[in-house]
């Protein structure tokens, strides 16, 4: 077994911040003290990447009116997206973003970012992936709404672009995720396909198809965070929690650590000890005398292991006469028996 890298975990807190810088900030002290290795935003601009046709995918709003209203009020300006990769930085995780437009990736390249994650809805979008492409930059893609078809065309978009593809995730593009759509199949299919490092990017909203996911070879975990699920906003049901991010943090290093350290069933000898307190040693049900011929039902098995003849080798002594008197629950050892 291949020593696995360290599992990132990724906690997306994309839109759970309302639009509130406050919120925002809070999130990432939270996420400091959760075992996360890195922190996540979506960058919209309104104005560059939304218009008055685009519609919701879901109308959950009670304040917003258009989806474009709601893009104008999650975002933030490029002083306040300073202000949240520095907080990131100053509790020592990593800032992570998805630009939604060619301002954002402008935006992000002023911000010095070292590395940007496409969204599922952007693969297609080779244009973005052309001006991202040209940064140098490390690219992570999301692979929920795309075939293998259009994963390949993008991957080599960005490979003849002489661009570093870092990792693609598998991804369900449903809210909460199933199980029958978690799709671990596909780790495999992609680190075989295109030879990069796999990711699961999930919404089941729990932690158990990323225990899953890590133990068949991902190599990065992005879910989304919210503080309650019974929240405002169209992640919340499909997020973990703070609480629920600490314990899925504690089985990823298990499980890591465990992978890590692949045990050799042939080498038992730590066991020895053990062996002899738990095993059981060949005895008599009843009063035997020298020449008595040995049968089955004379013979029971107790502890220790090593005061008679195994219990693993009875056929070895049935039908063998004794050579000296022996009592009820006495062992019997090799010794005790007539070699001819």
């Amino acid at each position: 077994m291949s020593v696995q890298q360290k599992v990132e975990i990724i906690a997306e807190i994309a839109q759970a911040h309302e639009g509130s810088l406050g919120i925002a900030h809070s999130y990432i002290d939270a996420l400091a003290g959760a075992g996360v290795d890195t922190v996540k935003f979506q960058m919209h601009i309104a104005e560059a990447e939304s218009s008055q046709y685009e519609q919701f995918r879901v109308n959950f709003s009670y304040e917003d009116k258009t989806r474009y209203d709601y893009w104008l009020r999650m975002g933030f300006d490029l002083e306040q997206w300073a202000g949240l990769k520095k907080h990131c930085e100053d509790k020592g995780l990593r800032f992570l973003c998805s630009p939604f437009s060619i301002k954002a990736v402008e935006w992000m390249e002023q911000l010095k970012v070292d590395r940007y994650k496409i969204a599922s809805g952007e693969v297609n979008n080779l244009l973005m992936l052309d001006v991202i492409s040209k940064t140098g930059k490390n690219i992570l893609l999301s692979s929920g709404m795309s075939s293998f078809d259009e994963l390949a065309t993008a991957v080599n978009y960005i490979e003849s672009k002489k661009a570093n593809l870092e990792g693609i995730f598998q991804c369900t593009t449903s809210y909460p995720t199933p199980p029958e759509k978690y799709g671990l199949n596909v780790l495999n299919e992609l680190k075989q396909k295109f030879s990069v490092k796999v990711g699961l990017s999930d919404h089941s909203g729990e932690i158990y198809s990323s225990l899953a996911a890590v133990t068949l070879g991902a190599e990065m975990l992005e879910l989304h965070v919210v503080f309650d699920k019974k929240m405002f906003g169209p992640d919340a049901s499909s997020s973990l929690t703070i609480a629920e991010f600490k314990q899925l943090s504690e089985g990823v290093r298990k499980l890591s650590t465990a992978l890590n350290h692949p045990i050799n069933k042939n080498d038992v000898q730590q066991f020895d000890e053990m062996k002899n307190l738990f095993g059981k040693s060949l005895s008599l049900k009843t009063d035997k005398k020298s020449g008595d011929v040995i049968n089955l039902e004379d013979l029971e098995t107790r502890k220790p292991g090593n005061k008679g003849i195994k219990a693993a080798e009875f056929e070895a002594i049935i039908g063998k006469k004794l050579n000296r008197d022996l009592k009820e629950g006495d062992f019997i050892n090799y010794t005790d028996i007539q070699t001819s």
